[in-house]
C-alpha cells in the first residue's frame, strides 16, 4: 500500500513526480532543491544551499511520521564536487549516528548547487 507525502512547508515538485511516497515501512522522499518557501528564493553558497535542501528534506520526512534519524539512504548531487567538504561539514550537522548510507556524485543541475534525495525506514509500519 502506498500513500503521497505532502508537505506545504517544502517545495512542490516541479515536474510529475510526488514529494514523497511511504510504501509500508518504507519512505521515499524525491530529490530536493534549496528554495526555501517561506521566502521563495534560493540562498547563495553550497554551505546554505545544503542546509536549506536538508530542511526541505526533513519537513517531507516529519509529513511521513519520520525524522532525520528514520533515513537509510541518501543521495547528494553537487554541481560542483570541489564543493565536496563544505557540502560534508554542512551534511554533518543533520546526520546523526548511526549515520545513513549515501552516494554522492556530480551533476549538472539547473541552477542550484545541490539536489538531495533520501530512503527512510519506519519499524513501527
Amino acid at each position: 500500500m502506498q500513500k503521497k507525502i505532502v508537505v506545504a512547508d517544502a517545495p512542490p515538485p516541479g515536474g510529475h513526480y510526488s514529494q514523497g511516497i511511504a510504501a509500508g515501512p518504507l519512505v521515499f522522499v524525491a530529490g530536493q532543491g534549496p528554495l526555501d518557501v517561506t521566502t521563495e528564493t534560493v540562498p547563495e553558497g553550497i554551505t546554505a544551499q545544503t542546509t536549506q535542501v536538508l530542511r526541505n528534506v526533513e519537513a517531507i520526512l516529519r509529513g511521513a511520521g519520520c525524522s532525520p534519524a528514520n533515513v537509510v539512504k541518501v543521495t547528494a548531487h553537487l554541481a560542483n564536487l570541489d564543493d565536496f567538504d563544505a557540502f560534508n561539514a554542512a551534511y554533518a550537522e543533520f546526520f546523526l549516528e548511526p549515520l545513513p548510507v549515501r552516494t554522492t556524485v556530480g551533476s549538472a543541475l539547473k541552477g542550484i548547487l545541490v539536489e538531495i534525495d533520501v530512503i527512510a525506514y519506519r519499524p513501527e509500519q
